[in-house]
């Protein structure tokens, strides 16, 4: 067992890192879109979650600022951080995992980065504070 850092893993949480900063703010700024204006999105006749518009902006803002400061304290090595990042890491491989029979060099791609993700975010997250 080696004492330094996995470059492997450090490369895979700064990945993880940028991502969700740059989700969180598209979920921002998707969030306050639907709030300022509600006639921006169209919404179809039957859905699931038959929230308003404006319920969906605030439920994506509010995410959305939370991935995002998650995504900058990934890089203090946070705890809580590692935790939304592997909760994001698994939403996304369960989705690419739905895509399955319609996308499957996709899938298959997201999910293995979905994989190397969370194993650097479980196995190795506080490596990048060493790094």
């Amino acid at each position: 067992m080696s004492d330094s850092p996995s470059s492997w893993a450090v490369g895979w949480t700064v990945f993880a890192g940028i991502m969700m900063i740059l989700q969180g703010g598209w979920w921002i700024i998707s969030g306050l879109v639907a709030i300022i204006n509600e006639e921006f999105y169209v919404v179809g006749p039957e859905w699931v979650f038959q929230f308003d518009v404006t319920t969906w902006g605030w439920i994506h803002l509010i995410l959305g600022i939370i991935v995002l400061l998650a995504g900058f304290y990934l890089f203090t090595g946070a705890v809580w951080a590692r935790i939304v990042g592997v909760i994001m890491a698994v939403i996304a491989a369960l989705i690419a995992f739905a895509w399955l029979p319609w996308y499957p060099i996709w899938a298959i791609t997201f999910i293995a980065i979905s994989v190397a993700v969370i194993w650097a975010l479980t196995a190795h997250g506080d490596d990048i504070t060493e790094a």
